[in-house]
């Protein structure tokens, strides 16, 4: 009973000390965030998502978040780092449609991104491969192989032959 009367006091205590302070300006209703501030929250997020959860899924609230902060900045800006970053969220929540499209709609990738691309791009002709589509996974398979060659793909294409 004491512990949770001490535990009760110090949240009490955390709350006024919280309405004593001045509202943070990016969570301030009034004031619209710009493409940059739901970038920068994007980030923020992904790295509590990080420490949080064992595994990264978009399902995950931390995580969740994160995504919608990344695509909100990317709807409302056309710099290619806010979609680059959605794509890479995409691709780490394992959303792999949703991951293989934004890889799709950016250009220039660099290595790492082709990597994460071919990625995506793998997991979906796998997918496919298993339901028995043949002619989607070899379209996944064959734009995975145009973004970056790896073991995965070249079995898949093994398969399909």
């Amino acid at each position: 009973m004491k512990k949770i009367l001490i535990l009760t006091a110090f949240a009490l205590a955390g709350l006024a000390a919280a309405q004593d302070t001045p509202a943070d300006p990016a969570m301030d209703s009034t004031t619209p965030m710009s493409a940059a501030d739901h970038f920068t929250r994007a980030s923020e997020l992904a790295v509590q998502a990080d420490v949080a959860y064992p595994a990264a899924f978009y399902d995950r609230t931390l995580w969740k978040a994160a995504v919608d902060q990344a695509y909100t900045a990317s709807t409302m800006s056309t710099d290619r780092a806010y979609g680059a970053y959605l794509a890479q969220l995409y691709t780490k929540t394992q959303w792999w449609i949703n991951a293989y499209n934004a890889w799709s709609n950016l250009d220039d990738l660099n290595d790492t991104e082709k990597q994460w691309a071919s990625l995506s791009a793998a997991k979906l002709a796998y997918i496919a491969l298993q339901r028995g589509d043949r002619d989607s996974a070899m379209t996944y398979a064959q734009a995975g192989m145009d973004w970056a060659d790896s073991q995965s793909l070249q079995d898949i294409m093994k398969r399909l032959q």
